[in-house]
C-alpha cells in the first residue's frame, strides 16, 4: 500500500482537475449535462484512480489502476480538444492543461514501469 497523498502524480493529477473544474465554469448552461459534466467526470478519475489503486494490495492491482487513470487522461485530452474546437476554451487557457496531463501520462507510464521492476 501507498500513501497517495504522498505521490506527485496524484498532487498533480489533482491540480489538473482543479484547473479543469475553473475552465469550464463558463461553459453554456447548455453543456451542463454534457462536454461540461464529462470534462469533469474525466479529471476527477484520474486523482481517484490514482489513490484506489494506491490502496490496493498489490503493485499488480496498483498498475491497473494506473492504466485506468492513463485513459480517463487520454479521455480529458480529447474533451479539451473539442472544448477549444467549439471555442468554449482558448489556446491560452487550456494549452497548459494539455501540458499538465502530458506531463502526468509520462509519469503514470514510470511509475508503473517501476512498479513491474518491485
Amino acid at each position: 500500500m501507498h500513501r497517495f497523498e504522498d505521490l506527485k502524480i496524484w498532487q498533480k493529477a489533482m491540480d489538473i482537475t482543479e484547473k479543469c473544474y475553473i475552465a469550464s465554469e463558463n461553459f453554456p448552461k447548455e453543456e451542463k449535462y454534457g462536454l461540461t459534466s464529462q470534462l469533469r467526470r474525466s479529471a476527477v478519475s484520474i486523482p481517484s484512480n490514482i489513490s484506489e489503486g494506491a490502496g490496493r494490495n498489490t503493485n499488480g492491482e496498483f498498475k491497473q489502476f494506473l492504466g485506468i487513470a492513463n485513459g480517463s487522461s487520454y479521455e480529458l485530452l480529447t474533451q479539451l480538444y473539442l472544448s477549444k474546437r467549439l471555442n468554449l476554451i482558448t489556446e491560452e487557457n487550456v494549452r497548459p492543461i494539455i501540458n499538465e496531463i502530458l506531463e502526468v501520462t509520462r509519469m503514470n507510464f514510470s511509475l508503473q514501469k517501476s512498479l513491474t521492476k518491485s
